[in-house]
């Protein structure tokens, strides 16, 4: 008797298991029908893409064999050390400074820059005024309370911002292509300027084509005189969805006027930078990634020591590290970054490494001062020495 009702018993577990699992499933599927994923490439885009020699098999590659994990880690380890790692180091204890500038009113004449922490700044330079990346929803993925912004770091809003002769999204992962400010940011930006199949996702959110300039690595083009863009190589991955690597990842080198800058996007460490610098360079700029790194995805993120090495190899004449500061993805402490990269610069051989710029958010740098003092505010956040930091780094 027994026997039989624990069969009972298991089987009704298992009938229940699957039914739960189908209802998550179907949850899921619906869920991801929101506007807010984008699109997957079509038609005469998806025909334009399959003709880049970087898109084999169906999906797009990167320059060298890159894995998203690190050979030897697991995804059951990996999300295992995020649910139950020591979460106190990744948000900081008290709110992140920031100042709140009018960037409606800057002078035309000036090269400046003001970062929004993470991965999105805004730069004017040769009258043009340009935006990176932005994200000013307040979150950084698809389930906002899972990435919120760090208290403090969200102090820029769209209406914030002057009209933006070019948007630029270096990939199409939601912390820097985000839904919600794309679609207020639509009846201020004159072009759009993006890897080949990111296109896709604006065209369906509302851009009209002609606004949207879509670029393989390798490509230039000059959208008007005085103004050149080169679309360069990243190491990294896209996808908003189900479905990877459909669209580009990439890096830009842009020329006006008065000044050059490298927009990096998210990148591992590779051999494509030092090829940049050595066919473009010298470069007044770099903006690297230094940020939600782990020796567990070495190869599409650098550790901030790489970042240094790269901006040297790039042959920039200033450094800006972004992508922290603002969000956790990681389980580095949410300071470590800047610690780190500071750390290297100081600890600079030779000493002719770039000018590191090290803001704080909303700050406006003028681009033509190498002499302009940064504190090392990230330190003031939470003054004691954040716990675990140190493991963290070694």
């Amino acid at each position: 008797m027994k026997t039989g009702k624990t069969k009972r018993i298991l089987r009704r577990m298992i009938i229940s298991g699957f039914i739960l699992t189908g209802i998550l499933m179907f949850t899921v599927v619906i869920y991801v029908q929101q506007p807010k994923f984008g699109r997957l490439p079509r038609g005469e885009r998806l025909e334009k893409i399959r003709k880049s020699p970087h898109y084999r098999d169906g999906r797009f590659q990167n320059l060298v064999r890159t894995s998203i994990l690190t050979e030897g880690v697991s995804y059951f380890a990996l999300y295992r050390e995020f649910l139950f790692g020591d979460k106190r180091v990744r948000r900081p204890a008290n709110p992140v400074p920031s100042v709140k500038r009018d960037l409606a009113n800057l002078d035309a004449a000036q090269d400046v820059l003001v970062w929004f922490g993470h991965s999105s700044y805004f730069l004017q330079t040769g009258g043009k005024k340009i935006l990176v990346d932005p994200v000013f929803s307040g979150a950084a993925s698809p389930v906002t309370f899972t990435t919120r912004a760090f208290t403090g770091a969200d102090a820029y809003t769209v209406d914030d911002l002057p009209a933006i002769d070019y948007l630029f999204i270096t990939h199409d992962h939601w912390d820097h292509l985000d839904y919600e400010t794309v679609l207020k940011l639509r009846p201020k930006v004159g072009k759009i300027v993006c890897g080949l199949g990111v296109g896709e996702h604006l065209e369906y959110w509302g851009f009209e084509r002609g606004r949207i300039i879509e670029m393989d690595w390798g490509e230039n083009c000059a959208p008007e005189t005085g103004v050149s863009v080169q679309c360069l190589p990243a190491r990294h991955f896209s996808g908003r969805g189900f479905f990877g690597n459909r669209s580009l990842w990439a890096s830009f080198l842009v020329r006006t006027p008065t000044f050059s800058f490298y927009v990096g996007g998210d990148s591992g460490y590779g051999a494509h930078f030092a090829e940049i610098g050595q066919k473009f360079g010298p470069l007044d700029l770099a903006i690297l990634e230094n940020g939600q790194y782990d020796p567990s995805w070495q190869s599409i993120h650098m550790m901030p020591e790489e970042v240094w090495q790269a901006a040297r190899e790039l042959n920039a004449n200033r450094l800006l590290p972004v992508h922290s500061a603002k969000f956790s993805i990681s389980n580095h402490a949410w300071n470590e970054p800047l610690r780190r990269i500071t750390a290297a610069a100081a600890n600079d051989a030779d000493g002719t490494g770039p000018v590191l710029l090290t803001p704080i958010i909303g700050e406006i740098v003028d681009l033509r001062d190498d002499a302009h003092a940064f504190s090392p505010w990230w330190e003031d956040v939470d003054p004691k020495p954040t716990p675990g930091a140190l493991a963290l780094s070694e």
